[in-house]
């Protein structure tokens, strides 16, 4: 279908009937068969949901409007073909085909501006840092509300969130400390907590638990997965926990011989 694509699609930018009526059974039958196929979100399917979610993801940072959404999700498309050539899931070709038919069909293939990207960032993404990055001169209710002040969400909102965050990774009586008077455990609950607050649609987690013990780690764990289900998030985390890796509903191994999928 790709191949038709491309041969046909001066037709298709022209809305010639012909080639649009069977542009759209053709993709009709293709979603049909992969989804009836995959149901497990792997393989064609997680490409195509993945870009699906990317293009969501710029119109929010942009702002809706900025972008039709078909640019949008024709950019989206682009980043998770490249990200799939990356991880070994589909091979370079397919990155460079997907390329000129954007370039073709007038639609951005070129990255988000460093403004927009911090936007989109700031929006949509999450981040749990191993070392923390704590910010030693602010409160720890502070730390917690720096992503919902950068959205402008109200001051007295902002508190409130992050508080009640604070609490839900046990530390709500410690909003008011410093983060030099906490433990490294603890430091990672606030990070946490940072990572959550604003409900992100993608959380990338480095070792989210590794300095918890099994207990303060299991229902650190049951927080993030709780926040991934509500909110409808993307968890993406690197960790040598088996207790961690446990919550994924997709795994995969780095071992001598390369990279190794596992299904929960």
């Amino acid at each position: 279908f790709l191949g038709w694509i491309e041969h046909h699609l001066d037709d298709l930018l022209a809305r010639e009937p012909g080639a649009l009526a069977h542009a759209i059974r053709r993709s009709c039958e293709i979603k049909a068969e992969v989804v009836g196929a995959d149901e497990k979100e792997g393989g064609v399917r997680a490409i195509l949901n993945f870009g699906h979610t990317f293009g969501h993801a710029i119109e929010s940072g942009l702002g809706y409007g900025q972008w039709l959404h078909g640019e949008a999700v024709g950019c989206g498309m682009r980043m998770a073909t490249d990200l799939s050539v990356r991880l070994g899931l589909l091979p370079p070709e397919a990155l460079q085909r997907m390329h000129r038919l954007l370039v073709r069909a007038g639609l951005p293939v070129h990255a988000l501006s460093e403004d927009d990207a911090a936007v989109l960032r700031a929006r949509e993404i999450g981040f749990v840092f191993q070392a923390f990055h704590l910010l030693p001169h602010l409160r720890l209710w502070q730390n917690v509300a720096i992503p919902l002040l950068l959205n402008r969400c109200a001051a007295r909102e902002a508190r409130e969130r992050a508080e009640a965050m604070l609490a839900r990774v046990g530390l709500g009586d410690r909003a008011g400390s410093l983060p030099r008077e906490l433990s490294g455990g603890e430091q990672q609950r606030v990070a946490l907590a940072r990572a959550l607050v604003h409900r992100p649609r993608l959380i990338l987690a480095d070792e989210p638990t590794g300095n918890l013990d099994p207990g303060t780690a299991g229902r650190a764990l049951a927080l993030i997965d709780e926040q991934v289900r509500a909110h409808g998030a993307a968890l993406l985390m690197v960790t040598h926990s088996a207790q961690a890796a446990a919550i994924a509903q997709r795994r995969l191994r780095l071992l001598p011989s390369g990279l190794h999928e596992e299904t929960a």
